[in-house]
């Protein structure tokens, strides 16, 4: 297999309470202080823990079901296959981009998750392919990624099948949802891996819908921040930038 897979922990761990301990002090700290953030780290230490207890389940998932058909999308180059998407990987991640025919503009929200993620697709490309699925003609979701300057980020249409109806759950004629798929390719069958599949219905009270972790970049860092993430403000498609 071409995507490998990361080793699993072995060794014991030492007590978070004992690392949160180690010795760091920044300028003109209090004592108060410290106590709060060592408090703080030792649970920052678990959370990192729980993540990585929580990934190598996700990875030990038996396979789910074979995919109804070898979907037929279209890209800058022509019609292009599910099968085709994945290239010289076994391993394929799709994202369903709010952006259906229905819409003059694409989701921000997608958006802005999208542009980060197209500065890392140079790198997320060597370990697993990835597409990024609309609805909307190919010639608007490429426009829009000329408008965006994004240059990695593989988009594909999907308006001519069911793959949004059956891995994203919309409806044609509805309005669109964004979804995160994995699909794994052995001896020429192409699996449903995993899916994300928090959303309104598990969300808790007062939170935005989201997966854990969090996908999008902007949130992690704006949680590490006195204010936080908020809950009156999202992302734009534009500010008002002048034109460089």
């Amino acid at each position: 297999m071409t995507d490998a897979k990361a080793p699993e922990l072995a060794e014991p761990l030492r007590p978070a309470a004992d690392l949160a301990r180690l010795p760091r002090r920044f300028p003109g700290e209090s004592e108060a202080y410290r106590q709060a953030r060592n408090a703080l780290l030792e649970q920052e230490i678990e959370l990192r823990r729980h993540i990585e207890r929580v990934a190598a389940q996700r990875r030990a998932l038996p396979l789910g079901g074979q995919v109804p058909e070898d979907y037929r999308f279209e890209d800058e180059r022509g019609a292009i296959t599910l099968s085709q998407l994945f290239g010289d990987h076994d391993t394929l991640v799709t994202y369903n981009w709010m952006f259906g025919p229905q819409r003059e503009r694409p989701c921000p929200m997608c958006t802005s998750l999208l542009s980060a993620l197209d500065g890392e697709m140079p790198d997320i490309l060597q370990r697993t392919a990835f597409a990024v699925i609309g609805r909307a003609p190919i010639d608007r979701l490429l426009a829009f990624k000329r408008e965006r300057g994004w240059r990695y980020l593989p988009i594909v249409s999907s308006g001519g099948n069911t793959f949004n109806r059956d891995y994203a759950g919309e409806q044609p004629d509805s309005g669109d949802n964004p979804a995160l798929n994995v699909f794994v390719r052995e001896n020429g069958i192409v699996r449903h891996f995993w899916a994300e599949e928090m959303g309104f219905e598990t969300a808790d009270p007062g939170q935005d819908p989201r997966g854990a972790p969090d996908l999008m970049p902007i949130w992690t860092i704006l949680d590490k921040t006195p204010r936080g993430r908020g809950v009156d403000w999202y992302p734009k498609l534009d500010y008002g930038t002048p034109a460089r």
